[in-house]
């Protein structure tokens, strides 16, 4: 049993992931701020983890974390509050859980980012443009980390169904992904300790999650 430790637990990712990790037989630790979300996270078989990324010092995050294998960050503040709120959760907010990870003494930490090419070439606002600098500079961030990373980017998230089946790479070519195949993908990473310090951008495709996931595997 591996024990995760979901930044965002309460986001739609983080949530389908707690669902994955407790069919597979490993304990999910979701750390949500909103009290009233407690008996949802128990009943998709995650451990609730009550606390605010913005309220935490590195001491107190890390002591959350304290036992657990890896780290999954997959908080955003998802456009709302403005830039001010993105940068506070997206990016400090990243630099925090990092360094509450390597505090807590946990190598493993996964990312989930946002695809480069996400809505280019369509008009977007400055608050878009600065969430998209923002990630790109956690993704900096924690590639110069001495922690065994995995940074996932994934496409326009879609709300439809999993299908099992995506294409990941180390580039590939923009195009949806559904947030349940993300998190199954996340699940596979998770498994598979060889898989690290990567980039992989991810989408919908042909190949079992699984098979897709196995070939960015280090020998």
């Amino acid at each position: 049993m591996t024990q995760v430790f979901i930044v965002g637990g309460a986001g739609k990712v983080g949530r389908l992931l707690s669902q994955h990790l407790n069919k597979r037989g490993h304990r999910a630790l979701a750390l949500y701020r909103n009290p009233d979300q407690t008996e949802e996270l128990k009943a998709l078989g995650a451990t609730p983890v009550l606390g605010s990324l913005l309220e935490f010092d590195v001491e107190g995050l890390a002591a959350l974390m304290a036992g657990s294998d890896v780290v999954v960050f997959s908080a955003g503040a998802g456009g709302k509050g403005g830039p001010e709120m993105t940068n506070a959760i997206d990016g400090l907010g990243l630099e925090l859980a990092v360094m509450a990870a390597q505090k807590a003494g946990i190598r493993r930490f996964l990312l989930v980012s946002a695809f480069p090419e996400s809505f280019r070439g369509k008009q977007v606002s400055e608050t878009f443009e600065n969430y998209m600098a923002v990630k790109k500079l956690a993704d900096v961030h924690l590639a110069e980390s001495d922690l065994d990373w995995v940074i996932l980017r994934p496409g326009t998230l879609l709300e439809s169904p999993g299908t099992g089946r995506v294409r990941t790479g180390l580039a590939i070519p923009y195009d949806e992904v559904p947030r349940e195949d993300v998190a199954a993908t996340l699940l596979e990473i998770i498994e598979r300790p060889a898989v690290n310090r990567v980039i992989i951008e991810l989408t919908q495709g042909d190949t079992p999650v699984g098979e897709s996931v196995q070939r960015l595997a280090r020998p």
